[in-house]
C-alpha cells in the first residue's frame, strides 16, 4: 500500500481566482506600462484588447484540458497525455522557463522599489530576504498563501478603481485633454501601423499570464473539473476589465503623455494623475502586490516541478515528495529558493525574456491538444463539437503562435537554445534508460518443475 503523504484538497473558486489574480498582480499594468506604451506605439487599448482575445481563446482551451486531466501538470501533462510524451516533454521544459522565472521577476520587482523607498540598503539585500519569506509562506501551507493573495489583490483592486477615479475626475474638472468620457478614439489607430499594435500584444500578453498558472493546483481544489475552469474565466475576464478600463482613462485624459524612462513611466503617469499622496501610496500598493505575486509564482512553479517528479521527467524522489505535516513539496520550494537567488545577478529584462518565450509556447499546444483529444482521439465532430474543439482551439493556436513570432530576435534564440537543451536531455535520458528497460524485457521466467 503506498502510504505516501498526497497534496490536500482545500481550494474553492474565489480562493483559486484570488491566487490567479495575485499571481497575474493586476498592478502588473504599472509595472510594464513604458515598455508597453512603447512596443504599442501608444495604442494600450487595442494592444490589450487584441492581447484579452488572444487569451480568452487559449483560456478557453486550459478549461477544456483541465476538465479532462484535472491533475497538476498544466501544459505538459495536456499535451503529453493529448499528443505524445516526448513533445510533452518539451513543452513541459518551456513551460518550466516560464514558472521558475516568475518568481525572480517578483522577487526583483519587490527589491527595486523597496531600495526606492530606502537607498541605503542595496538590493541584493531585499532579494534575500523576500527568497526566505516566500519560502516560508509557501511551506506552511497552500490556506496561507490563498489567504495572503486574496487580501493583496483587494488592495490592488481598490487602488486601481482610485487611480481611476482621480482621472475621472480630472476630466470632469477640465484638467484633463478630454472633456468627455466616451470616446472612439482609443480603439482607431490610424496613424499607427497594426504590426506595432500586435507586437504590444505580443507583450502584453505577459500581464494575463496567471490564469494558466492555477492549473498547477488542481490537487489541491475541490471539485477541480469545475472549479478551475470557472476560476479561469473570472481571471481573465476581470484582468481585461482592469487592464483595457485604465488604457483608456489615461489614453482618452493625456494622449501626449511622454516619458524619458521606461521603468519608472508609471510612477510619472500615476504622480501627474495624483501627485505625491497618490504616488507613496502607488509605491505601497506595488510593493504589497510584487511580494504576493511572488508567494504566488512559487507555489505554481513547485507544484509543476512536483508533477514533472511525479511522472520521473524529473528525480521523482525529489520532486515528488510531500512533507507529511504540511503537506507542501517543501523540497521543490528550498530547491526554488535556491534557484531565486538568481535575482542578485540577472536584470528584470532578461527575466521577462524567459517567461514570454516559456508561457507563449506552452500556450500554442495547449490549444493543439484540445484538438488532438477531442477533436481526434474522442471523434466529437458535429457542428457545436467542430466549433468548441477545432475553430475555437485553432484561432488560439494560431493567435498565440503568431505573436510568439512577433517577440524580438535576442527572445526567440534563447527561447530555442532552451529547447534544445532540454532536447538533449530527453536524448541523453532516454539512452541511459533504454539499457535498463531491454534488459528487464529480456529476462526469461524458468517455470517450476
Amino acid at each position: 500500500m503506498n502510504n505516501q503523504p498526497a497534496l490536500s484538497k482545500s481550494l474553492k473558486v474565489y480562493q483559486i481566482v484570488f491566487l490567479g489574480l495575485a499571481w497575474m498582480t493586476p498592478m502588473i499594468f504599472f509595472t510594464v506600462y513604458g515598455v508597453a506604451y512603447d512596443a504599442a506605439g501608444g495604442q494600450m487599448v487595442l494592444a490589450y484588447l487584441i492581447a484579452f482575445l488572444a487569451i480568452f481563446f487559449t483560456a478557453y482551451s486550459y478549461s477544456r484540458m483541465v476538465k479532462a486531466y484535472p491533475i497538476a501538470g498544466s501544459a505538459f501533462t495536456y499535451t503529453k497525455k493529448a499528443i505524445h510524451p516526448r513533445l510533452g516533454f518539451l513543452v513541459g521544459w518551456a513551460l518550466l522557463l516560464d514558472y521558475i522565472f516568475s518568481p525572480i521577476i517578483a522577487i526583483l520587482t519587490f527589491g527595486i522599489f523597496m531600495h526606492t523607498e530606502f537607498p541605503s540598503i542595496p538590493v541584493y539585500v531585499w532579494v534575500i530576504v523576500m527568497n526566505i519569506i516566500l519560502a516560508l509562506v509557501n511551506i506552511v501551507g497552500i490556506k496561507s498563501v490563498a489567504r495572503i493573495s486574496g487580501i493583496s489583490v483587494v488592495v490592488q483592486i481598490l487602488f486601481i478603481s482610485l487611480f481611476c477615479l482621480f482621472i475621472i475626475k480630472d476630466i470632469a474638472t477640465g484638467q484633463a485633454s478630454s472633456s468627455t468620457l466616451f470616446s472612439l478614439h482609443p480603439f482607431l489607430a490610424s496613424d499607427v501601423p497594426f504590426t506595432t499594435i500586435f507586437s504590444g500584444a505580443a507583450l502584453i500578453c505577459f500581464c494575463f499570464l496567471g490564469f494558466d498558472a492555477v492549473t498547477t493546483m488542481a490537487e489541491e481544489t475541490i471539485q477541480p473539473e469545475k472549479t478551475i475552469p470557472t476560476a479561469i474565466f473570472l481571471i481573465v475576464c476581470i484582468a481585461a476589465v482592469m487592464y483595457i478600463a485604465i488604457s483608456y482613462f489615461t489614453q482618452i485624459a493625456y494622449p501626449g503623455f511622454t516619458f524619458t524612462n521606461p521603468d519608472n513611466a508609471a510612477y510619472t503617469l500615476v504622480k501627474l494623475v495624483g501627485g505625491n499622496l497618490l504616488s507613496s501610496l502607488f509605491i505601497t500598493v506595488l510593493i504589497i502586490a510584487t511580494f504576493t505575486q511572488g508567494v504566488s509564482s512559487v507555489t505554481s512553479v513547485t507544484r509543476f516541478l512536483y508533477a514533472l517528479g511525479r511522472e520521473s521527467v524529473l528525480s521523482q524522489k525529489v520532486f515528488s515528495y510531500i512533507h507529511p505535516t504540511f503537506k507542501t513539496p517543501v523540497v521543490n520550494i528550498l530547491l526554488v529558493t535556491a534557484f531565486s537567488f538568481l535575482g542578485m545577478f540577472i536584470d528584470l529584462n532578461t527575466a521577462v525574456t524567459f517567461v514570454s518565450f516559456g508561457a507563449l509556447t506552452a500556450f500554442t499546444f495547449v490549444n493543439i491538444s484540445v484538438i488532438a483529444h477531442f477533436y481526434i482521439k474522442l471523434k466529437k465532430r458535429s457542428f457545436t463539437e467542430t466549433i468548441l474543439y477545432l475553430v475555437f482551439p485553432l484561432i488560439g493556436a494560431g493567435f498565440i503562435g503568431w505573436l510568439l513570432t512577433l517577440l524580438n530576435k535576442d527572445t526567440l534564440l534563447i527561447g530555442v537554445a532552451w529547447l534544445t537543451i532540454g532536447f538533449l536531455y530527453l536524448f541523453v535520458k532516454s539512452r541511459l534508460t533504454a539499457p535498463f528497460v531491454k534488459r528487464e524485457s529480456s529476462k526469461v521466467t524458468v517455470p517450476e518443475k
